[in-house]
C-alpha cells in the first residue's frame, strides 16, 4: 500500500538538506547523492543512469529548493543549470538515514531436525507452480526464507524439470552440463557418480561464485539405500556464534582452500573462502564445507591446530542428528534448496538391488531472489 508522504520542513547543512517528515521522522540527504538520484539521470527505457556524477565538483549544493505545486521537492543546483524534482514517496522509501536507523531483520527462518517431523510444511506440488504465480511464488518463498522445498509428482522423463525451473528463470551451466546425471558409472570423476555415502556437502566449493541454488529431479529411486539428508547450515553456524564464540570466529576469519581434483577436466580449479561468511548487515551470506574437496590446507603453523579443531567441531555438528534431517526421494521429486545454506547428503545404496538416477541443475541466487521480489511487486 503506497503512503503519501509530506514534509513538515527542509533545512540546508553544508552537505546535506535535513528533512522533517510529517510523521516526525528526520532524513539528512547528501547533495551529491540527491544529484546523482535525480529521475532525469536515468534512461526511461534502459532505466541504467546515464548521468555521470564526476562532471560535477564535490562543493555542489542547491541554489533553491521548495516543494512546488505538485508536491515534488525541486532542488536548482548550483552547478551545471540543471533542476530536479523528487517524488517524495521515493525519497522516503530510499532514505538511507531510516534504513540504517532500523534493525535489521533475516529473511531467514533457521530450522533444525525437528523439520523432519513436519516435512509436508516444505513439500509443494508441480502443478501447483506450474498454474499459478501464488504456487509459484510459495515455493520461492520456501526455497528463499527456509532454503528447502519438495516438489511432489512431477514428471520422471529425462529433463522434464527444465519447464518448472523456466518458469523462474534460466539455469546456470557448468562443467557437468545441464543437467548433470547423478548415477552410478564406472570410473567415475565425482563421488556424486558412485553408490558410496556422500557426507553433507556443498556443491562446488572451489568455484568464486558457487551455484546458489540446486534442483536434484528424482526420475526412479527404487534400490536400497540412498536415503538423502540435508542440514540447514545457517542454523548451526548460528548455534556456534551464541554458544562457541571463538570457533565460530574462527571459521568466519580463516580462509580455507578449496580444489577441484576432476581428471576429466581441463582445467584446475581452486578458491579460498572461510567456512562461513556473513553479509554487510552480519547474516550468513554462504556456508562452504566439503570434506571431499577441501585441499590440503596451508595456514600459518600457528593456527593450524586452532583450525582443525574449529573444522572438526562445525562438521560433526553439520552431522548431528539435532541439526540435520533424513528423507527418501520419491520418483517424481524435485528436491530443491538453497546449495549455499543447506548442505546435503545421501546413505550408500547397492546398484545392484535397483535403480537410483537424479539428474541435477544449478541455478544462482540473484535468480530465485529477483523473480520472487519481481512476482510479490505484481500482486
Amino acid at each position: 500500500m503506497r503512503v503519501n508522504y509530506s514534509i513538515k520542513n527542509i533545512k540546508k547543512n553544508s552537505s546535506f538538506l535535513e528533512v522533517e517528515w510529517n510523521d516526525g521522522q528526520k532524513s539528512k540527504f547528501n547533495y551529491m547523492w540527491l544529484r546523482d538520484n535525480c529521475p532525469s539521470a536515468h534512461d526511461k527505457d534502459s532505466r541504467h543512469r546515464m548521468f555521470n556524477i564526476l562532471k560535477v565538483t564535490t562543493n555542489l549544493n542547491p541554489k533553491k529548493y521548495i516543494i512546488n505545486q505538485e508536491g515534488k521537492l525541486q532542488i536548482e543546483w548550483s552547478e551545471g543549470n540543471h533542476t530536479s524534482y523528487y517524488d517524495l514517496s521515493w525519497l522516503r522509501e530510499n532514505c538511507y538515514t531510516l534504513k540504517n536507523n532500523q534493525k535489521y531483520i533475516s529473511p531467514y527462518k533457521l530450522w533444525n531436525s525437528s523439520l523432519e517431523n513436519d516435512l509436508d510444511s516444505i513439500k509443494i506440488e508441480h502443478d501447483e507452480i506450474m498454474n499459478s504465480n501464488e504456487g509459484l511464488i510459495k515455493w520461492l518463498e520456501l526455497l528463499h526464507h527456509k532454503g528447502i522445498a519438495i516438489v511432489k509428482n512431477s514428471p520422471t522423463d529425462k529433463k522434464s524439470a527444465l519447464p518448472l525451473l523456466n518458469k523462474i528463470s534460466h539455469t546456470r551451466e557448468t562443467f557437468f552440463k545441464t543437467p548433470f546425471e547423478v548415477i552410478n558409472i564406472p570410473k567415475p570423476n565425482n563421488s556424486a557418480y558412485t553408490a558410496h555415502e556422500l557426507r553433507n556437502h556443498m556443491d562446488l566449493p572451489w568455484f568464486e561464485n558457487p551455484p546458489g541454488y540446486q534442483f536434484l529431479h528424482c526420475l526412479i529411486n527404487d534400490a536400497e539405500g540412498g536415503d538423502s539428508s540435508a542440514v540447514d547450515a545457517f542454523a548451526v553456524a548460528d548455534y556456534l556464534r551464541n554458544n562457541e564464540k571463538e570457533i565460530f570466529e574462527t571459521l568466519v576469519n580463516t580462509p580455507l582452500r578449496f580444489r577441484d581434483k576432476d581428471y576429466t577436466q581441463v582445467a584446475h580449479r581452486s578458491f579460498y573462502a572461510p567456512a562461513i561468511t556473513l553479509t554487510k548487515d552480519g547474516d550468513y551470506n554462504d556456508i562452504r564445507f566439503s570434506v571431499a574437496t577441501m585441499d590440503a590446507l596451508d595456514c600459518h603453523p600457528d593456527i593450524m591446530e586452532k583450525i582443525y579443531k574449529a573444522h572438526h567441531r562445525f562438521g560433526n555438528l553439520l552431522h548431528d542428528d539435532k541439526f540435520q534431517i533424513k528423507f527418501r526421494l520419491e520418483s517424481g521429486d524435485i528436491f530443491s534448496f538453497n546449495n549455499r545454506r543447506l548442505l546435503h547428503g545421501r546413505t550408500a545404496y547397492n546398484p545392484n538391488s535397483g535403480h537410483r538416477h537424479l539428474q541435477g541443475y544449478y541455478m544462482d541466487r540473484d535468480e530465485i531472489i529477483g523473480r520472487l521480489s519481481f512476482l510479490k511487486k505484481m500482486i
